[in-house]
């Protein structure tokens, strides 16, 4: 196989980026004050696509604060008359990619301002800060230009594919009642499960061991890890240690977005990630650790939980929740330009 050419040209990123040019709205990057009327314009965007979650300003806040986010850079958005937000665009990457550079292009318009092709233009500024940050990453792997999409957002899949970009990966929302009876994992044999610890480094190192032959994952960086936490709930998170060694084999992290209930039905806690190293697969390792978190969940009167999962993993983790009486409710697909 030939090497591929440095990623500073098959990025093909371009020189200069062109403000969408939109009569009536004015555009300048985000700035950290704008936490809570960007938050304001999201929800509404997402009330206006159909979508059960919100954005809280917690989790604006954090989006703001990524490690490899310069929002000087990396992001614009359009004020009206009255300096109301009314559509942005924002690329994100990460710090520890290896293998592959991604870059993760979000955005919007708010429901009073569409079809006046404010979102072909924003996939287009997008799109092309995506590839600056690939080239400008250094990095000389494949590069990926994405962006997740709910498959109620038919009108922004048009746009992205419009734009050059194809579905490349599907994902599973799945769900299961708590008033339900919770599996009994059995005797735990070789391991124990242990509630989230204060200093969880080991299980970041854990994390990427367990990912490592998850299509398209790459490694976490300590930043990375830390980050993204404003719904992290260590209640619901526990760790699998070997008996011998006191090595994490697994780990469980659970989320508790509160602040969607309402517009979802029913109240739920997330598991946001949910992994188990690779010679120790197949042991029940997994069965104990989603118990483990369902019971505490189904404790504090939660009547479901979700995950998500990739249509696709290699570790069977779809039909494990199948058999635990996981169903699906919502799917996403993931569109890409491939570098």
């Amino acid at each position: 196989m030939s090497e591929l050419p440095p990623i500073s040209v098959r990025a093909a990123a371009p020189e200069v980026l062109e403000a969408p040019e939109v009569e009536g709205l004015t555009w300048r990057p985000l700035e950290r004050e704008d936490v809570p009327a960007f938050t304001g314009m999201v929800q509404e965007v997402q009330e206006a696509d159909g979508l059960e979650f919100r954005l809280s300003q917690e989790e604006a806040e954090e989006i703001f604060s990524m490690p490899a986010v310069d929002l000087s850079k990396d992001s614009i958005l359009g004020l009206d008359a009255e300096g109301l937000p009314r559509a942005w665009a924002l690329v994100y990457s990460y710090e520890g990619d290896e293998s592959l550079v991604r870059a993760v292009v979000d955005g919007g318009v708010h429901p009073t301002w569409r079809g006046r092709r404010i979102g072909s233009q924003l996939v287009a500024w997008g799109t092309g800060r995506g590839r600056q940050v690939l080239a400008e990453s250094g990095k000389d792997v494949p590069g990926r230009v994405c962006q997740y999409l709910d498959d109620k957002q038919d009108a922004a899949a048009r746009l992205f594919r419009a734009a050059g970009y194809s579905p490349m990966r599907y994902y599973a929302e799945l769900r299961r009642r708590l008033d339900e009876t919770v599996h009994e994992p059995g005797e735990l044999e070789g391991f124990r499960i242990e509630p989230w610890p204060e200093d969880d480094e080991d299980v970041r190192l854990a994390h990427n061991e367990a990912f490592a032959d998850h299509w398209g994952s790459q490694p976490r960086s300590v930043e990375d890890w830390r980050s993204g936490r404003a719904m992290f709930a260590p209640q619901w998170s526990f760790v699998a240690r070997e008996e011998s060694t006191g090595r994490v084999v697994g780990y469980t992290w659970a989320d508790k977005y509160e602040h969607d209930w309402e517009v979802a039905g029913y109240s739920s806690g997330y598991v946001h990630l949910l992994g188990t190293v690779r010679e120790w697969r197949g042991r029940g390792v997994a069965k104990a650790l989603l118990a483990a978190t369902m019971k505490a969940q189904r404790a504090e009167g939660i009547e479901y939980t979700e995950l998500g999962v990739d249509t696709e993993n290699p570790s069977g983790a779809h039909g494990l929740y199948a058999a635990l009486g996981f169903e699906a409710f919502r799917s996403e697909t993931m569109f890409s330009i491939e570098v």
